[in-house]
């Protein structure tokens, strides 16, 4: 009761942070647990129940401080229960805990009013950073090799798209010279994975390999999906240019949240690679057009 009156006399903006906090752990308890029972891999279902374990046990710690219940966030709760379903655990988790930053959860602060609050950030900081860190997920391992056949697609068919534009201007055989040479590309490209990662002596050339061209294919049917769907070229020019922008922008803000990488950077070098070529590209499309005269 004792310190039940002691947060009762706490003003109204700390009340509302404090009962964040436990219901934010309450939501994350709800999260890893149902995580967990989805999870296949023996230890990354019992990493994620630990986790489980000590969200619970800091949502109790709040409710022995507020004397309150507090709900879950349920949608909330189900979002990010799908993000980790479709994008992997670390990003997932990553994600989450920025979304506890944004809530302004800032536990050194709450540390100097509530005494244990600081032991329990610690504690949490420590045990959810050496769990994720333990949890084995193959898509990470293979992110080299995605980024390998991602920036390879962007930047040769952007600038292949680009130039067909201005060189053809017919959509149809646009997307049709774009889709040949983007199959053939990836499958180029996953050949020369392969013998990169043989020569090197890695046991999984095959799979680096799989991920680089299953990149390129994603991102080749992306690119030219505009010039399937409309008829003036020069209108989906700018549509495959946005797509491969918001292409660039999703991946690198994966790569950024789950292997803690500057996001700001890799975006705007990638973009800027890729944007580059395929403006030099429709320029060399334009002197193709008037040196041999095409005309189709």
């Amino acid at each position: 009761m004792e310190i039940q009156k002691e947060f009762n006399d706490l003003d109204a903006k700390t009340q509302r942070l404090i009962l964040t906090a436990q219901s934010f752990e309450l939501t994350e308890h709800d999260i890893y647990l149902r995580i967990a029972r989805k999870t296949k891999d023996p230890q990354n279902r019992q990493i994620l129940e630990k986790i489980a374990d000590d969200e619970l046990r800091h949502h109790d710690f709040w409710a022995e401080y507020t004397g309150r219940r507090v709900g879950k966030a349920y949608l909330l709760a189900l979002f990010y229960y799908f993000i980790v379903r479709i994008f992997g655990l670390v990003f997932g988790f990553k994600l989450l805990e920025r979304a506890e930053e944004r809530a302004q959860v800032n536990y050194a602060d709450l540390g100097k009013i509530v005494p244990g609050a600081l032991e329990l950030q610690k504690d949490e900081d420590r045990h959810e950073q050496e769990l994720l860190n333990m949890i084995e997920e193959e898509r990470l391992d293979y992110v080299g090799s995605m980024v390998l056949g991602l920036n390879d697609a962007l930047v040769e068919l952007t600038g292949a798209l680009a130039g067909l534009t201005f060189a053809i201007q017919n959509p149809s055989i646009i997307a049709a010279s774009g889709l040949i040479t983007g199959i053939a590309a990836s499958f180029s490209m996953a050949a020369s994975e392969f013998l990169s990662k043989r020569a090197d002596g890695e046991p999984n050339a095959g799979k680096s390999a799989i991920y680089t061209g299953l990149a390129y294919i994603v991102t080749v049917v992306l690119l030219i999906l505009p010039y399937l769907l409309l008829s003036n070229p020069f209108i989906s020019l700018p549509i495959t240019l946005a797509i491969a922008a918001l292409i660039i922008l999703v991946f690198n803000y994966y790569l950024a949240v789950a292997k803690d990488l500057d996001f700001k950077k890799r975006f705007w070098e990638m973009f800027g690679i890729s944007m580059g070529v395929a403006v030099f590209s429709f320029g060399i499309g334009f002197l193709v057009r008037i040196i041999f005269k095409v005309d189709i």
